[in-house]
């Protein structure tokens, strides 16, 4: 799988705006900080975007940082959490082992090959009692049953994805992180349209399930484009978030 289609450097200007901005942000960090113990003082953000959520975790005593790889990201978080913003690899973050209380990465595993290099990362940094909060299944989340669906369902290759849980699971485990009670929550404004569909297929989008040459994709967007209200959202996907805590 490539790492990803997208440029983040481009997308930092209108990320926010194209990816359902303030309440998927709020209804994110909201079940994040219900999986980050009470006593934990620091946390970090890893691949936190333009700070969205990030800036949205903050509580009485926890103490908030970002880090992206991408400059214009992480610019663009700075002006949202200044002070506490770095620009980072995730997978070799500028930290001291066992120097955190909490990481995150909300929307980051799907994205890359590499997720078990940033879980593995994430144990590092992490003291003991330490816990990890991480998106997983996240290409799944987006089968919400709809018409659409069922024209994609077919050509959905779970097996690729970079984010299984399962896959997520046992890299944690040997990396000296054992499971923890997860939770959910919605995607406000991501409900997929017909048209948009169509639109994110042609421009690969979907590399990380569908490898479908031209042919195979322009089959698709025409039983797509079939469909009726082309611009109407069908439901939001319901997001997992998968939690671990540092033994010892």
């Amino acid at each position: 799988m490539a790492e990803t289609v997208l440029d983040y450097e481009a997308e930092a200007a209108h990320y926010d705006r194209t990816r359902g901005g303030a309440p998927r942000a709020e209804a994110a960090a909201e079940a994040v900080l219900r999986l980050v113990p009470p006593g934990a003082r620091t946390l970090l953000d890893v691949a936190c975007g333009t700070g969205l959520v990030t800036e949205r975790l903050g509580r009485p005593g926890l103490r908030v940082h970002g880090a992206d790889a991408a400059h214009a990201m992480a610019k663009v978080a700075a002006g949202r959490i200044p002070g506490r913003t770095v620009r980072a690899d995730a997978r070799r973050l500028p930290l001291p082992d066992a120097s955190l209380d909490a990481v995150t990465a909300v929307w980051l595993l799907h994205l890359v090959p590499f997720a078990t290099d940033v879980v593995a990362e994430a144990a590092r940094v992490l003291r003991p009692g330490g816990v990890l909060v991480v998106t997983v299944d996240k290409d799944a989340a987006h089968d919400v049953g709809s018409d659409i669906d069922a024209i994609l369902r077919p050509h959905r290759s779970r097996g690729r994805a970079s984010d299984r849980a399962e896959l997520i699971t046992a890299c944690a485990a040997d990396h000296g992180l054992d499971p923890a009670p997860g939770t959910f929550f919605t995607g406000h404004g991501q409900g997929a349209t017909p048209r948009d569909t169509v639109r994110k297929l042609r421009a690969g989008y979907y590399a990380s399930w569908f490898d479908g040459d031209r042919a195979a994709t322009e089959t698709l967007a025409a039983e797509l484009t079939a469909l009726p209200d082309q611009d109407r959202p069908r439901a939001d996907p319901r997001y997992r978030l998968a939690s671990f805590v540092r033994r010892g």
